[in-house]
Formats: structure tokens, sequence, C-alpha cells
């Protein structure tokens, strides 16, 4: 009993208790209800040994007795009061078996109480840890999306109550783990970092850790990145620049760019290079249009008050750009919940949602709107009634065309026309594909498989993430489309664009 005791716990215990009995087994709480119930026969394992085990546990309450004893048409309950800790209940032994029982069956319970009760006592505390640590990786996701979102004022007061204290400057960290081996890896992430990192399990990919560290003097690439990919074996990393904790948001998708370039690397890390963030180029007048573009949401009121507001609906709009149909594990919500929510969107702001070329424009708005210190008025006095920019016109400027050329620099100059192994003409299509593999395969005349490889490369070339979310997709068609106007070039046939 012992020996089953230590190592299958109560259940096991419970099983062999069956056996002998050749009958039902289980434990149940005071009220009746069954916690664990279990019959090595299938013929013993009937409801009704259940719920005459469930009268007999309510019998035994009642009554104020350790043990009880009675019987039922052709059955036996014996059922015996297990011991707990003072101020908790602690539940009931019951054994059901068809007469005449087997000798010394009662005198077997006896001794099988005081293991049953340890096994229990053990369990209890650790659901009770699993449900402490459950509210902690909650409650550092819920701060987590607090800073994605720029509430820093809710996430400095829900992360006062964990440990450690937000850090500001912060330096973003992705692992990817493999296997089933998160906790672990967090566990020497908190030890490397020596306290210092806030580490939270992302919602979104299973298999990914997020660290917030303080931002320090090490070299881009940081130093926690190589020293957990030095000691976990088959751990990526990706690091992020140093940014405010204002620019979580920002520095996650560096992270996550990073690591798409780690894959590749021996060394299995990588810090992120340096870009200009494309909100950061496009001036009062990028601004402006952006305050314009998102003005139907952000002004939304909802007719019910179940329905969502603006600021809701904005969140989900950003989620749902980084993270795709991912959006549903990072939201928590369901997945026709956001189609109706994406639905209610487009139709806000009159933009297909399913064209890349809205998605990016609404990015860049969202990300625009999400850098306070931008100035909103680049119009002379008494000019602030002039019409706001559009998109492609923005698009000229030459600080945007400096930023499109940085951005395409890794690629090289484009080759001839009509060389569909061209980087350039594989990066066009898929875009111009609306990023689907199936009809960019189709346009370029090669498998699925073929244009995956293609991208994987891209993603090594461009260090960014393509094939995942969140992607860079928005912002290398923002590039080539801000240098198709510096051409003089009308992509995609003119359509109508924000």
């Amino acid at each position: 009993m012992h020996g089953l005791a230590r190592s299958g716990g109560s259940r096991e215990l419970l099983r062999w208790v069956s056996g002998r009995a050749d009958g039902w087994a289980g434990l149940l709480g005071r009220d009746g209800t069954v916690l664990y119930g279990v019959a090595r026969d299938p013929d013993a394992a009937s409801a009704g040994s259940a719920a005459l085990a469930a009268e007999g546990a309510r019998e035994l309450t009642a009554l104020g007795v350790r043990s009880l004893s009675f019987d039922r048409g052709p059955h036996t309950a014996l059922l015996f009061a297990l011991e707990g800790p003072p101020g908790t209940a602690a539940p009931v032994l019951a054994v059901i078996g068809r007469r005449p029982l087997p000798d010394r069956l009662a005198v077997l319970l006896a001794d099988a109480a005081l293991p049953l009760t340890m096994c229990w006592a053990a369990e209890t505390v650790e659901r009770k840890r699993r449900r402490v640590d459950l509210a902690e990786s909650r409650g550092r996701e819920a701060v987590l999306h607090l800073l994605m979102t720029g509430q820093l004022s809710i996430a400095h007061q829900v992360a006062g109550a964990l440990k450690p204290a937000l850090p500001d400057p912060v330096r973003v960290c992705v692992v990817e783990c493999s296997g089933g081996g998160r906790d672990e890896v967090a566990r020497i992430c908190t030890e490397l970092s020596g306290g210092r990192s806030w580490i939270v399990r992302c919602p979104v990919y299973a298999r990914h850790l997020i660290l917030i560290v303080p931002a320090g003097p090490e070299p881009a690439d940081g130093r926690l990145g190589p020293e957990v990919a030095a000691v976990v074996d088959d751990c990526v990393v990706g690091t992020s620049q140093d940014v405010p904790l204002s620019d979580t948001a920002t520095a996650y998708r560096q992270a996550f760019h990073a690591l798409a370039v780690a894959r590749g690397l021996p060394g299995r890390h990588a810090g992120f290079g340096s870009a200009p963030e494309p909100a950061l180029v496009v001036g009062a007048e990028g601004a402006r249009w952006a305050d314009a573009l998102l003005a139907p949401l952000l002004g939304h009121l909802p007719r019910r008050s179940q329905d969502p507001g603006s600021q809701e609906l904005a969140a989900t709009l950003a989620s749902w750009l980084a993270f795709s149909s991912h959006a549903t594990s990072h939201l928590k919500i369901h997945r026709n919940t956001l189609a109706a929510r994406l639905r209610l969107i487009g139709e806000l702001l009159d933009l297909d949602l399913n064209r890349v070329a809205d998605q990016a424009a609404l990015d860049l708005a969202l990300a625009v709107r999400a850098t306070p210190a931008l100035p909103r008025s680049g119009r002379p006095a008494g000019d602030a009634a002039a019409p706001v920019l559009s998109l492609d016109e923005i698009l000229r400027s030459p600080a945007v065309r400096s930023w499109a050329a940085q951005q395409v620099g890794p690629l090289g100059a484009p080759a001839a026309a009509g060389n569909a192994s061209d980087p350039y003409t594989t990066l066009r299509t898929w875009l111009e594909c609306e990023a689907q593999l199936g009809a960019t395969a189709e346009a370029l005349s090669i498998s699925v498989p073929g244009v995956r490889k293609r991208l994987t490369r891209l993603e090594t070339v461009l260090q960014r993430s393509l094939l995942r979310t969140p992607s860079a997709r928005y912002e290398l068609w923002l590039a080539l489309r801000a240098l198709d106007l510096a051409e003089g070039g009308q992509p995609n046939g003119g359509r109508r664009r924000p």
C-alpha cells in the first residue's frame, strides 16, 4: 500500500483496494460528492455504487461518526472518515461490494486509511500550488496585455502584487522552448537573470516564454539570450533593442523577428538589427492621417451595453493584426466573437480586412496612435482645415522613401523582369497574393513547400519573421509601395487605398 501511495497516489491505491474488495472504491466529500471513484471490475463501476456511497457519506456526516456500514440489496457499503489538517474537511473512504465481502476487508480498509490520508493531503497541497501558479501566470499575462496596449498605470498597479517590479527601460526576449519544458526553462531564466526578469508564459504560442528584462550596457543581442541558449538544449532566443517600457509592444515584435533569424544560427540566439519603426518616420501628417482613418472606430458607441466599445474593438484589431487567428488565445474569446468583431470593424472603417494593403494601413495607423510623442499638427497656423493627406501621399515623403530602401536593402538590387527566382519577385508576389502560400505557389508556378522555403530564406536575409505572426508583411508592403510610388508605379491596378 505504501509503495502504491508513493508511486501512483490515491487513484492507484483506490484501484488496488477496489480489486481486493472485488467492488467499487472511492473518496467522497462529506456532502456525498464523489472526488475519486474506481473499480477494477467494469461490472462494479455502476452509477448505483457511486449513489450508494454518496448516501452513506451523507449519513456518516449527519451521525458524526468515524465509520459506518450498511446493506442495500445485494451490496454492502463500508465507509471510513479520513483525518485531515485542522480546519479542513477530510474526505470519506467508501467501498461498495457484493456480499459476502472478502475476509478481513474492514481491517484492510482501516490500514489503507493512513496512506490514503497522506496522499489526499499531498494532492490537496499540489492542487493549491497549481492554482496559485495559474493565478500568478494569468496575472503576469494580464500585465503583459496592459503593457502591449499602452496602459502603463494599470500595469504598474497589477504588477505591484507580483515580483519583480517592472523595469524601465526594458529589453524583451522571446524564448522558444522544445517540447513541454517551458516551466523548467522559466526557472532557468529566473536564475540566470538573478530574479530581475519579468517572465510571462506566452498566451498565444505554447512553446514561447516572453522575458521583460532591465535594459543594460550589454550589446544588442544581450547577455541573457546567449546564456539561455547555451544552458538549454534546443532553445532559441530572440532579443529586442532597448526601449522605454511604454514601447513594450514594439520590443516584442523586434524580439519575435530576431527569433526567426536565430532559428538558422548555430548559436540559436540573435538580436534585432537596427531599423526605425514606420510610425516614427511618417511625421505629423502621418499622425493626422492615422487619426482620420481610425476616427470611425475610436468614436464608435455600442448600441447595447454588452456590445464591445471602441477601446475593446481597437484592442481586438491590434491583436488580430499581430497574431491573426491566434488572437482568440490572446484575447480569450471565441473565434465566432472574433469574426463578428472584425466584421464590425471592417464596416466602421469601410475597409476590406482580407487585403494586406488595408491590414498594413491599419497596422501603421495603430502604431502611430500608440506613439503619443508624435506631433499631431504639421500645418501652419490658420491651415488646420486643410484636407488630410492620403497614405500614398505620406509614403512619397523623403523620410519614408529612405526608410523603405533600408527595409528591402538586404535583398540587393532587383533582378531582370520576369525572373521568378528573384527575391523581390517572390516577396512582391506573396504580398500581392494576400500572403497566401497556395495562391503564391500558383502565381510563381512552384510548389507550396517551395514558396515556404523561399520565404524562410528571406526571413534570414531580411532578419524579420514572415511566415509566423507577428509578421513583417505590413512593413514590407508599405516599403514596396513607397518605392513603387517613388518610381511613379501604380501596382495592384490602382485600387482604392486608405
